[in-house]
């Protein structure tokens, strides 16, 4: 039941990548409420939800040999190591964003940050289909959970590389990202992991969330909703204290 819910979800991830043009209530400044509330979400899923399962992972292993212990302390420096990541790669598009460059040198710039970004999200997204089927949580609810954190996550994800790359991402981009999460997916059915090294991919992937929810919402162009973050934070935190 469970791994057949994990499938549904996957094509569900999937799909708002692949759709997600579509909302056009998404694409106006003042920023979007949906998105914003998307991205309270996320964030909330991160510190009430995530962050403690890989804590207490850690914990648990944190008596094994071969230096878990390491992982048990410092298990947050994954996170930190997630967020500087994704932080590296909006960088790098920024400075191409507001580089003098000649046409030809434009386009090959442009070009070359395009498909970083779409490597960093596909991995990314690789990353979330294979935590479909391994979560440190087992279970329909916890799934279920994680299913909706991703999939508002995604839209916010998308509206941003929409927004940065334009046509080249709805033609090439969004197709990637789909099928990476299936991949991860296919993955996770072949290769399962151990308890420390589901909370060393949680960790990263928390990290990740976090920047890629804040570069979103923090710049002052985007004119966001706080009122509407702070909501949809809210909100799901109080769905999360009761699951």
């Amino acid at each position: 039941m469970v791994e057949l819910a994990a499938v549904g979800i996957a094509f569900a991830l999937a799909a708002v990548h692949l759709f997600g043009r579509r909302l056009r209530v998404l694409d106006h400044l003042p920023r979007s409420r949906w998105l914003s509330v998307s991205g309270g979400v996320s964030v909330a899923y991160v510190f009430v939800h995530v962050l403690p399962e890989i804590s207490r992972a850690a914990r648990h292993v944190g008596d094994e040999p071969l230096g878990i212990g390491f992982l048990e302390r410092h298990v947050y420096l994954v996170a930190l190591a997630g967020f500087l990541a994704y932080y590296g790669v909006e960088r790098a598009a920024k400075r191409h964003a507001t580089d003098s460059l000649d046409p030809a040198q434009e386009s090959e710039e442009g070009e070359r940050v395009f498909w970083m970004h779409v490597v960093a999200f596909a991995l990314y997204n690789v990353l979330v289909g294979y935590l479909l089927l391994h979560r440190e949580e087992p279970g329909l609810t916890s799934l279920l959970l994680f299913g909706v954190a991703m999939a508002l996550h995604f839209l916010v994800n998308d509206w941003g590389l929409r927004n940065h790359h334009g046509d080249t991402y709805h033609d090439y981009g969004r197709w990637v990202l789909a099928a990476a999460i299936l991949l991860g997916l296919a993955v996770g059915f072949v290769v399962p992991l151990d308890r420390q090294a589901l909370a060393v991919l949680f960790a990263f992937l928390s990290g990740g969330v976090i920047l890629n929810v804040i570069k979103e919402e923090v710049p002052a162009e985007r004119e966001s909703r706080f009122s509407a973050f702070a909501l949809g934070a809210i909100a799901y935190t109080v769905v999360l204290l009761l699951a």
